[in-house]
């Protein structure tokens, strides 16, 4: 999953660390100039002045070398968009301006394991490269000392949608920025083609291929004035690519001279083909024809309803013997269908038999080996310095400030998350999370020995089986790689079912128990589990007594 977004608070703390780092170095050289100053006095006749000032400068520029970078990764806040087969560049860079030529360059999508590219140590690293992104990126050296980090993607492909992460390590200190590439595509020009004559005009056909997202089609006539369409088909081929077709009926005098005009809404273009068609292509109609052909319809429509009605004369005791046989085959139906029916309800009334003993059952599993209901309170010890602790330990939220609290081995201090008090070896246990707010959020358990310090991958394998509900609306569970999950709003209060015995953590739906996910048994090895929470900006997380 996506790192925590650490810019709303590792921000201004990096900017005190930094300023009581300045201060500190600008107090050093103070006090090495007083030093030299001292020295030159009493050495005034022995050496010269210009090496005094040498060696000052000397030393100021070596401790000024040793003050750690700190910087924030800035992307484009507005999604950046491609056209398939060409290239584009997805644009980042460093604030303040500074070189990123001896940093570490990572863009990526979801995994940071897996790189779109990567470069390190001066120069590209090839071999850490996605299959499908060989030969296509270039990272845009010029601009790496001003601090400029663009990725040039080539030969853009339908499959290169999505989100990528824009991530810059200094030694110890990094950052990252996420930004959004949406892919469009120009389909051919509209073909246009008269296909015949139908409702007194003339039918025209507008076909067109290759259009990512799907194109907006319209007809227009010389005035410019929208015409109806008498049919529009749209479809994706082998390519994902969508095709279309459209026809509408040109009637003369009217809309002989019209257009069609294919738009990509995304980019605000379209293509557009037009045709003329004159008079001599329209059917003519003489009016003497016309009176002669209706009265010959009627003649004949008289003379065949004639022999229609001494031809029905016939049928009709022949239909009503074919009715009779119908009734009796159609009574013999339904009786063979109550037959069926009623040895469906015996087979309802055998399988009902058998839920019920399945549901004694449980009752009878849940008496032998009942689940607890924990109180759990979260451990102040644990929690990240951003996050706010209230009602005796049942209720945390995010603050915008860095607490000054004790930087303990048992505190986290990169993701924003805490852990419950005491844990849990053995036994069923159950305890419930409400949410409240609109931010992201994570609920589940971790084990005790769970890293707290630096980089840390919500993952089994690292220790922490959990749900997540992000910014952007989406619902994961944090196994590896994430499940998504189908829901379409965040759940209001969430029941965390952990069997230790069985090694197995569930996540239900407190409010109309329905089920979330379930890591399966054997997934949580042995040892002490906690109770976990992680929370990001805009969250309530209260432990439910």
């Amino acid at each position: 999953m996506d790192e925590d977004f650490r810019n709303l608070g590792t921000s201004e703390r990096a900017q005190n660390c930094s300023k009581a780092y300045f201060q500190d170095v600008s107090d050093q050289v103070t006090m090495k100039k007083m030093k030299v100053l001292s020295f030159c006095h009493s050495s005034r006749s022995s050496f010269p002045l210009p090496g005094f000032i040498v060696f000052f400068l000397t030393c100021y520029v070596h401790k000024m070398e040793s003050v750690p970078a700190t910087f924030t990764v800035i992307g484009p806040r507005d999604p950046v968009t491609a056209i398939l087969g060409q290239e584009t560049v997805l644009p980042c860079h460093l604030s303040p301006r500074m070189s990123a030529a001896n940093m570490e360059v990572r863009w990526f999508h979801s995994e940071f394991s897996t790189a779109v590219h990567l470069y390190r140590d001066g120069k590209d690293q090839y071999e850490r490269q996605m299959p499908e992104y060989q030969g296509r990126t270039e990272l845009l050296k010029a601009g790496l000392t001003d601090g400029n980090v663009h990725l040039r993607l080539l030969n853009i492909r339908r499959s290169d949608e999505g989100q990528y992460h824009c991530f810059v390590q200094d030694d110890t200190f990094y950052e990252e920025a996420v930004l959004e590439l949406w892919i469009a595509g120009l389909g051919s020009a509209p073909l246009l083609s008269v296909e015949g004559h139908q409702d007194g005009g003339i039918r025209v056909v507008c076909r067109s291929a290759g259009w990512y997202p799907e194109p907006e089609v319209l007809w227009r006539n010389l005035n410019g004035r929208h015409l109806p369409s008498l049919s529009v088909t749209k479809s994706q081929g082998d390519n994902s690519l969508f095709e279309t077709e459209t026809a509408v009926i040109v009637t003369e005098h009217l809309n002989q001279n019209l257009s069609s005009c294919i738009r990509n809404t995304v980019l605000n273009q379209e293509k557009e083909s037009a045709v003329y068609i004159a008079d001599p292509f329209f059917p003519k109609v003489n009016p003497w024809m016309v009176g002669l052909s209706v009265i010959l319809v009627v003649l004949l429509c008289c003379i065949g309803l004639t022999g229609y009605l001494f031809k029905m004369k016939g049928k009709l005791t022949e239909e009503v013997g074919k009715r009779d046989i119908e009734i009796d085959k159609r009574d013999k139906e339904i009786s063979k269908r109550d037959i069926e029916i009623d040895k469906r309800d015996k087979e309802i009334s055998k399988r009902d038999r058998e839920i019920e003993k399945r549901d004694n059952e449980i009752r009878w599993r849940r008496s032998v080996a009942p689940i607890e209901e924990a109180n759990v309170t979260l451990d102040p010890d644990t929690a990240h310095p951003h996050l706010i602790l209230t009602e005796a330990g049942k209720s945390v939220t995010r603050g915008d400030t860095w607490q000054d609290l004790p930087d303990t081995p048992e505190r986290f201090d990169s993701r924003v998350c805490v852990l419950g008090c005491g844990g849990f070896t053995a036994g069923r246990h159950c305890w419930e999370v409400e949410v409240e707010g609109a931010g992201g959020w994570a609920v589940g358990v971790a084990r005790e020995s769970v890293r707290r310090k630096g980089r840390i991958r919500c993952s089994p394998e690292e220790g922490i089986w959990a749900v997540e509900w992000d910014w952007w609306g989406q619902f994961w569970a944090l196994t590896s790689p994430v499940t998504p999950l189908t829901r379409s709003r965040a759940p209001s209060r969430i029941r965390v079912c952990l069997d230790c015995d069985r090694g197995q953590v569930t996540f239900i739906e407190a409010g109309d128990e329905a089920p979330i996910f379930t890591f399966p048994p054997g997934s949580v090895p042995g040892g002490r589990i906690r109770p976990w929470l992680w929370v990001r900006g805009g969250s309530r997380l209260r432990l439910c007594p």
